[in-house]
């Protein structure tokens, strides 16, 4: 066999036939794990949304809508209802006061404005510190409290919330996402 001498026209092609079929391979697994990825996200999604709401037999997903929260951005709001009646909203919320960064919960409010419960979606905290703001411990001090009576503001700041031991930056970034779903819920005036 004779070896195929080593010009620069060669080497374009045998670089331009690798990248073709590259691309091609990264493109057809994209499209095969597209769908798997999406379902997984709605699962993960919806699994959230029932944390944080009473019992419901809609599909919030469904009737998902937006609200401004008057920063220039919008949350997205999903209302629970049970027999076609409002016992609740889901909220995906967010802050970027956290110590590694943006911090995504979904909040749950009864339609008194009170909070049924808190879950963490994603976050980048400390491990051991700001990551206990998913120990029942911490979040469970929120439900039933009403943000209007009940401010969401760590002790160090003057208010009622007990902050994460080492983790109060941690503690106040759950508390501003927490504030900024209740403020966006009641400036929708949804009823």
């Amino acid at each position: 066999m004779a070896n195929t001498e080593s010009t620069f026209r060669n080497m374009v092609l045998s670089l331009t036939l690798i990248a073709l079929v590259s691309s091609a391979l990264l493109g057809f697994v994209y499209e095969v794990t597209k769908e798997p990825i999406a379902l997984s996200n709605l699962n993960k999604k919806l699994e959230a949304i029932r944390q944080v709401v009473p019992e419901f037999d809609n599909n919030p997903n469904d009737e998902m809508f937006l609200l401004p929260t008057g920063e220039g951005d919008s949350l997205e709001v999903y209302p629970a209802k049970k027999d076609d009646m409002i016992i609740g909203y889901a909220i995906n919320t967010y802050t970027n006061m956290g110590f590694s960064g943006n911090i995504k919960l979904m909040a749950g409010f009864k339609p008194d404005g009170s909070i049924f419960n808190i879950t963490v979606l994603e976050h980048k905290e400390t491990p051991g510190l700001g990551t206990k703001m998913t120990d029942p411990g911490f979040k469970d001090q929120f439900i039933e409290k009403n943000p209007a009576e009940f401010e969401l503001r760590v002790k160090k700041d003057g208010g009622p919330v007990d902050a994460i031991t080492a983790a109060t930056i941690s503690s106040r970034a759950f508390c501003d996402a927490v504030q900024r779903a209740y403020n966006t819920l009641q400036k929708g005036e949804i009823k």
